[in-house]
């Protein structure tokens, strides 16, 4: 049995199907990948994205029934108009469901919170949860929207709602 070159010992090698796997063996500057990759803008959701540019989230609703729907689709589901309008969320909802999304190789500096907002608008929405530690992370938890820069894309996110107890009163003159 003879040893594997020096060459084959950097440079994976195809499986089955062609694959060659890449990244071994580059330097860390060429493997290096943005933590967001850039959304591709379509005519259906160029609305949504607008409305992040302006710190807005905008919710697609029917025209004739008035229905929110997310994701954006080009028909109403439930009464199959196409016409519609960008309503802003008012920003607020509960948590519904998490993970912590960990990356096997790229992992984050800080747990990556994902989760399933119930809107009080009444759509949900993945998106992230910041601001937060990882053990007071739960359902049911109350949240409000922000936006963060990342990778010079501006998106969404959510972080723990004030609660009424801890909100300190406004002072008046």
């Amino acid at each position: 049995m003879s040893s594997p070159s020096a060459a084959s010992a950097v440079r994976p090698r195809p499986n089955a199907i062609g694959f060659r796997p890449t990244g071994h063996g580059e330097p860390e500057e060429r493997r290096a990948m943005p933590k967001v990759i850039p959304p591709t803008v379509e005519t259906d959701d160029e609305y949504f994205w607008d409305g992040v540019q302006n710190d807005q989230l905008l919710i697609q609703t029917c025209a004739d029934c008035g229905r929110f729907r997310h994701p954006p689709v080009p028909m109403c589901g439930d009464c199959h108009s196409t016409a519609w309008t960008a309503t802003p969320s008012q920003g607020t909802g509960t948590v519904h469901s998490w993970i912590v999304s960990r990356h096997p190789t790229e992992p984050d500096a800080d747990p990556r919170v994902v989760i399933l907002v119930e809107l009080d608008d009444g759509i949900r929405f993945v998106s992230n949860l910041v601001d937060v530690e990882l053990v007071d992370v739960h359902n049911e938890m109350r949240v409000e929207l922000c936006f963060r820069v990342i990778d010079d894309v501006k998106l969404p996110q959510f972080r723990p709602a004030p609660s009424p107890s801890r909100q300190t009163p406004s002072v008046q003159g």
